[in-house]
């Protein structure tokens, strides 16, 4: 367990640059499109609470996990990619439309800062949702043994982490971008 904290805190580092590089380049239009006439807060919105409800449900996977029931907590990880998998369509749907608009990282620094950031959010989801499908047929096979059960935790953790820097993303890149 050590290993993998140390893991996501190098991940905190990593997602720390990203954001000071946002931070700076955040108002670099070029002329360009701006935060508050691109961003489609009802969208992001909608993409949030898809990550969100994720780890109520991977919450719920572990509780099961708790319990033993082996067909309750790949039953709760199943819904849990769902979710994930709902918000990277969400995310990929907003990609494709800012490009089709003209508005693709190449346009200006403040949009290459917004698609590293979230594309680089994007991509822990999906190798997450990797591991989570990796993690259900480990169990399906071998059940709760305590390395599956110390790697669901490893998920867990790191499916969590991935909220909390969503939360980050929501605040500083739409919502204060809308507000500029």
């Amino acid at each position: 367990m050590l290993g993998f904290w140390l893991y996501l805190m190098s991940d905190c580092l990593i997602f720390a640059m990203l954001f000071a590089a946002y931070g700076v380049f955040g108002s670099s239009y070029a002329g360009g499109p701006q935060p508050h006439e691109i961003f489609e807060l009802p969208l992001v919105a909608l993409n949030t609470s898809m990550l969100l409800l994720s780890s109520i449900t991977y919450g719920f996977a572990m509780l099961s996990m708790n319990d033993g029931n082996v067909k309750g907590t790949q039953g709760w990880l199943a819904i849990t990619g769902l979710f994930g998998l709902a918000f990277l369509g969400i995310e990929l749907y907003e990609f494709s439309n800012l490009i089709a608009e003209g508005a693709g990282p190449q346009r200006s620094a403040f949009l290459s800062s917004f698609f590293t950031l979230v594309g680089t959010h994007g991509l822990h989801v999906t190798f997450g949702i990797i591991w989570l499908v990796t993690l259900m047929v480990q169990v399906g096979r071998k059940g709760l043994i305590p390395a599956n059960q110390r790697r669901l935790q490893c998920l867990s953790l790191f499916w969590h982490f991935l909220d909390v820097i969503w939360i980050g993303v929501f605040t500083f890149v739409y919502l204060l971008g809308v507000l500029r």
